[in-house]
């Protein structure tokens, strides 16, 4: 595992495009807040819940400066059929070679895969993704290993909050991304 991002330090920048082919470059988002979720991949319950999430907050959190960007361990088109559909209003972003993963150091850990499985709320988790619509599902040449992690970013492009997963369940609160969103 290479060092971990901290609070305080920049936020590496990155340029792509997003699974609509629009460009995409951190910098781009300077005099803005950006919370950069890096998920598991495209077809993942737990993750598209998030989204599901992240979706629902949005309007709130764009007006008050805070912009989403979430990157998945994905090929384009898987990306399209799965966590696509749920026409998000931020870019998604299609990683599948993982260097994306690599520059912010999100990690790979069957340990924490199997405390995951282990963990007595992953249940409700998957439930509650189930009762949303989004199955639990296979994504061939995924990398089931994969664990989520989060970032605040300030609009000078400093990291504010840097949340790597204990497990795949473990995300930033909502709350801490809406007094973020809410803070001047």
């Amino acid at each position: 595992m290479t060092h971990q991002l901290q609070q305080g330090m920049a936020a590496p920048n990155f340029q792509t495009v997003d699974h609509c082919g629009n460009p995409i470059s951190l910098d781009n988002y300077r005099g803005r807040k950006v919370l950069l979720a890096f998920m598991r991949f495209s077809a993942c319950a737990l993750c598209n819940l998030r989204v599901h999430q992240f979706v629902d907050r949005f309007p709130d959190w764009q007006r008050q400066g805070l912009d989403v960007i979430a990157v998945f361990e994905s090929p384009e088109a898987n990306m399209r059929t799965y966590v696509g559909t749920q026409n998000p209003p931020f870019p998604l972003v299609a990683d599948p070679k993982a260097s994306l993963y690599d520059l912010y150091s999100v990690e790979t850990s069957e340990e924490k895969l199997r405390m995951t499985m282990a963990d007595a709320n992953t249940k409700k988790f998957a439930e509650a993704a189930a009762a949303a619509g989004f199955a639990l599902t296979p994504e061939e040449g995924s990398n089931f290993n994969r664990i989520p992690a989060e970032f605040l970013i300030d609009e000078r492009g400093i990291i504010q909050l840097a949340h790597y997963s204990r497990i795949v369940t473990d995300h930033l609160p909502l709350a801490v991304i809406d007094r973020y969103a809410a803070s001047k």
